[in-house]
């Protein structure tokens, strides 16, 4: 199976900035570089604990911010990433934003929003 890649515009207090980043949709949170959301001026809100793949727990700074991917734009939870971490958009974004990964094409798709009556 491939790999899914997307551009991000990250829309900060002081300026846009863009990131491209793997979609993952086993994250939760989107982590982008700290130094990226630093640039357009993201500060962060709190700390959160996080569980690595290889078990590891580390812990890192969490902010909010607006992000934009094709044209489509909304506010999510950003994870302040280090050089060894990856960056990636994670479920909570990818569905704020109403994006899913197409199973053919492996690329982002727009997806129709329903609700329960």
């Amino acid at each position: 199976m491939g790999m899914t890649y997307a551009s991000v515009r990250i829309k900060g207090p002081k300026s846009s900035e863009y990131a491209r980043v793997l979609v993952d949709t086993g994250s939760t949170f989107t982590w982008i570089p700290a130094s990226v959301l630093q640039k357009a001026g993201v500060e962060s809100t709190s700390r959160r604990r996080f569980k690595t793949i290889e078990g590891r727990e580390i812990e890192r700074p969490v902010g909010e911010v607006l992000l934009e991917i094709s044209g489509e734009r909304a506010t999510t939870i950003v994870v302040f990433a280090e050089k060894e971490d990856a960056s990636v958009l994670g479920a909570y974004a990818m569905e704020g934003l109403g994006f899913e990964v197409d199973p053919v094409t492996k690329q982002l798709k727009k997806v129709e929003a329903f609700i329960a009556y």
